[in-house]
């Protein structure tokens, strides 16, 4: 291989490799900052809310979030119900309450997960959490469209 030439200055010309790689680099880094910067930009104390907490002035223990409204032509109901899972099995481990979600587009069940942050997230939008059931139902609306949730699956043993 020959050097790289120079030019009259007595400057040298970079490689059609040396600005190949340049170029790589720089495009590696813009498309990475790119795809980090949604996840990076939010204020976290928005994003993961948790649902409240069985609190003592609470009468049966459980907390609950209930909705039903007209979303986009769209009815749509949720619950969410916590109830306490029992009493400390000694006094040092307490067991966690579970909660019982439901969401209903048009009737329809739309199966909701929660994330161990206390946010939700849906099987028609999967890659995000919302804080409230609410927001993942409208989520889901408007994700959805004008197509329908598919009926629940009847299983067969």
């Amino acid at each position: 291989m020959s050097p790289t030439p120079a030019k009259p200055g007595g400057t040298r010309i970079p490689s059609r490799r040396t600005v190949l790689r340049g170029a790589f680099t720089a495009a590696v880094v813009t498309g990475t900052a790119g795809a980090l910067f949604p996840l990076l930009d939010r204020d976290p104390a928005a994003t993961a809310r948790p649902a409240p907490a069985p609190g003592p002035g609470s009468g049966s223990g459980a907390t609950s979030e209930e909705f039903a409204e007209m979303y986009r032509g769209r009815e749509i109901r949720g619950t969410a119900t916590v109830v306490p899972a029992g009493a400390p099995a000694d006094d040092r481990v307490a067991v966690a309450a579970e909660p019982v979600t439901e969401i209903r587009i048009d009737g329809r069940p739309l199966h909701v997960m929660r994330r161990a942050d206390g946010t939700y997230l849906s099987d028609v939008r999967h890659y995000e959490s919302y804080p409230t059931l609410l927001e993942t139902a409208r989520a889901a609306v408007d994700e959805l469209g004008t197509a329908r949730l598919a009926p629940p699956a009847a299983h067969h043993m």
